[in-house]
This record gives structure tokens, C-alpha cells and sequence, in this order.
């Protein structure tokens, strides 16, 4: 497919983390519009990105040190969600109408989510680049996904465990008394039900019109993505029930988790 050469300014490019936030109504509008196929995308980043195994270990959330080493990392995984969000509008400008409008206005919300990090972060006295980041949840992606392979990766299994470790954070800041992380992690928490919600509703309404067995198909790719991606977290199965995960569905994910779910 050809690659959108409309863009003036590509918005990937910029590495500023309070600029990229403040240029993504712009993007998103962009990207509704485009009529063509965006392929190769690069990040831009202003702090060092290294592997997960190469980050410092995370200081206890009993010191405000731990508490900011928890939003910066929730600020590098929500800044991810939203350059995912942008990737997808330009990648696939042929999706129904309906789930482009949908999908911009989940992206608007991880651009939100993650001045909330910031805020929260610049709160306790540290500031975006303190620490290095990781880059994991993009990679997991590829130009080769199709757009049902795209909405079960970012928005069923990416989100959906973000779900199961945003339920691990609250319970960890539940003795916490300082009063900047734990609400900004709530607010997060819940509206990414939505978030996982929507990615349940398309991936079974397309692989519906696709006439797939859902539950194999399931099974399949949560298996191809288990392979790169382990998840780690016990399941909130609660709230993953909440986002449209079905109980056969569970199962299938529970095998995945080192938990058992």
C-alpha cells in the first residue's frame, strides 16, 4: 500500500513528550482524514529508551521516589498506547467509519492519561526523563498485523493487561498516604475498561463478519502474542468481564498467565 505523503509534519517525529500531547488533536485529525496507507513508523523520544531488563530496579512504593518511579513508568506505557492509537488511523484508513471515530476518541484518552502521569510526576518533584523507558509495547506491533491482529494485540491484550497490573498498583497504594498516585491511577484504571471494551466489541464484530470460530481464532493469536509479549499480572477478571472478555475467553488467557490466573 502506499504511504500517506500528505502530512506536512510528521507527528511521530516529535520527541518532546508535553509537545507530542499537545499536537495530537492536530494528528488525529489528520489521520481521519488520510484516504491512504501510512507504512513505516519511527519513534521519536527526548529520554533514553533501553531493554526492560536494562531499567533499575523499582525503589518501594512507601517513598515518594517509588511513587514517581510508578507514574513515570505508567507515562512511557501510556505514551506508547497513544502512538499506537495514531499508528493504527494512519495504517488503516480503509477500517469501518465507525471504529476510526471510536478509535480517536480512545487515543484522545491515553493523550490524557498521560498528562495525568506528568502532572502527577512533576507533583512530587520529579520530572519525564529521570529514568530511562522502554519502547515493549510498541514493538510488539508490525506493518504486517491486519486490523483484527491490530485490535487484539493494543486494545485486548496490551490494554487488557493493563487492567490486570492497574488492579496490582491500587492494591499496592492502598497504604500509600500521599495523595498524588493513587487517584491518577484509579482514574486510569477505569477508563481503560472502556478502552478494552471497545477493542472487545470490534474484534468480535469483525471476526464475526470474517465468519471465524471465535474462540479458536482467540486462542491462536493470544497464543502467537503470548510468545513476545508473557503476561505477568494475575487476571482482574472482574474487570476484564467488565470489558467484554467472556469466561471461555479466561480460560483460554488463564493458561497464559504464570499465576493460572
Amino acid at each position: 500500500m502506499p504511504v500517506n505523503s500528505s502530512l506536512p509534519h510528521d507527528w511521530f517525529s516529535i520527541s518532546d513528550v508535553r509537545e507530542k500531547i499537545r499536537a495530537t488533536p492536530e494528528a488525529l485529525t489528520r489521520a481521519l482524514n488520510a484516504t491512504q496507507a501510512r507504512v513505516g513508523f519511527e519513534l521519536a523520544r527526548d529520554v533514553r529508551v533501553v531493554p526492560p531488563s536494562e531499567l533499575p530496579r523499582k525503589p518501594g512504593l512507601s517513598t515518594e521516589e517509588g511513587q514517581a518511579r510508578l507514574l513515570h513508568d505508567l507515562a512511557s506505557i501510556e505514551l506508547q498506547a497513544l502512538e499506537l492509537g495514531v499508528r493504527t488511523l494512519e495504517q488503516f484508513p480503509e477500517a469501518p467509519s465507525a471504529f476510526r471515530e471510536e478509535l480517536a476518541e480512545v487515543t484522545a484518552g491515553e493523550s490524557r492519561h498521560l498528562g495525568l502521569c506528568l502532572d502527577g510526576l512533576e507533583a512530587l518533584g520529579y520530572s519525564w526523563g529521570h529514568w530511562n523507558v522502554h519502547t515493549s509495547l510498541w514493538n510488539v506491533v508490525s506493518d504486517r498485523d491486519s486490523l483484527l491482529d491490530r485490535i487484539l494485540i493494543v486494545h485486548r491484550y496490551l490494554e487488557g493487561s493493563g487492567l490486570d497490573a492497574g488492579e496490582s498498583m491500587l492494591a499496592r497504594l492502598k497504604g500509600v498516604r500521599n495523595p498524588h498516585p493513587k487517584p491518577i491511577v484509579q482514574t486510569i484504571l477505569n477508563e481503560e475498561v472502556d478502552h478494552v471494551a471497545f477493542g472487545s466489541r470490534w474484534y468480535k464484530q469483525i471476526a464475526t463478519e470474517m465468519k471465524l470460530d471465535l474462540s479458536l481464532d482467540f486462542e491462536a493469536r493470544i497464543r502467537s502474542i503470548a510468545s513476545v509479549a508473557p503476561h505477568r499480572e494475575r487476571l482482574a477478571y472482574d474487570r476484564r468481564r467488565a470489558a467484554g472478555f467472556t469466561d471461555d475467553e479466561l480460560t483460554i488467557l488463564a493458561r497464559f498467565s504464570p499465576h493460572g490466573g
